[in-house]
């Protein structure tokens, strides 16, 4: 397959316009799921752990499909970035999605969640196995190392984060408690952090349009739902620590 490079233009400009859209939209409303969704509406729910999976999915197969039918041939840094971004959503739809103690989700989010990574998966992968370009001395080249370094370093916090928020609850339980331990001593959005940490490292990595436009992306949408988390906390929770923020750690 040659590449689509209007294409890949097109799509990319179209997520950052979305991301634009998204947090002027989310400044002042929700996302509706998780904590903001309205279980008594007439909207049609999927149980957390199928919609999660479902969800996530399209951005894990997508790759790997473009992948079975894209001749490997001199291309190691391509896969090598490619099972980076895979890694992430194998361990979102395959692992976390087993996890997750989350309230009943919205089948139509659900739904635009598919669409957007099935867009997003072929975006990525289709770039970096068609349009990326990458020279012999590409595998030491700092802006690699260190954008993998730090993808791995919000990988490990979103994780981490992830893990704490589940703790919290006890079978069975869906209430909402003060999260402590970790990032989470410092911002009360340590999982949103961590996951838009990861994709800034990804777009260092790779330095291309798809990739910075999937961060920026990511940054516009879970950002403000940080704010939102932050907010909740301190209505909700006399005891809510003072001192922590949003989002960026002594910052926001």
């Amino acid at each position: 397959m040659q590449c689509q490079e209007l294409l890949v233009q097109g799509l990319s400009l179209g997520m950052i316009l979305g991301g634009v859209m998204h947090f002027i939209c989310l400044r002042k409303s929700h996302a509706a799921y998780g904590r903001y969704v309205d279980t008594s509406g007439s909207s049609m729910m999927v149980p957390a752990r199928l919609a999660w999976f479902l969800q996530e999915l399209p951005a894990l197969l997508v790759p790997l499909l473009l992948m079975l039918i894209t001749d490997g041939k001199h291309s190691t840094g391509k896969h090598l970035m490619l099972w980076t971004f895979c890694l992430h959503y194998f361990q979102r739809s395959c692992i976390y999605s087993l996890l997750t103690k989350g309230r009943p989700y919205p089948f139509n989010i659900m739904l635009l969640g598919m669409v957007f990574c099935s867009i997003n998966g072929f975006l990525q992968a289709h770039y970096l196995l068609h349009c990326a370009t990458y020279n012999n001395t590409w595998f030491s080249d700092a802006c690699l190392l260190a954008g993998l370094i730090i993808f791995f370093i919000g990988m490990g916090v979103n994780i981490h984060s992830d893990h704490i928020l589940r703790s919290l609850r006890k079978p069975g339980e869906i209430s909402y408690k003060i999260p402590r331990g970790g990032l989470f001593e410092y911002v009360s959005g340590a999982n949103f952090f961590g996951e838009i940490v990861q994709w800034l490292g990804y777009a260092v990595a790779t330095r291309s349009l798809p990739t910075f436009a999937f961060a920026f992306f990511t940054t516009c949408f879970i950002g403000p739902r940080a704010y939102h988390h932050h907010r909740y906390y301190h209505e909700k929770f006399k005891d809510f620590p003072r001192s922590r923020r949003s989002l960026i750690p002594f910052i926001f």
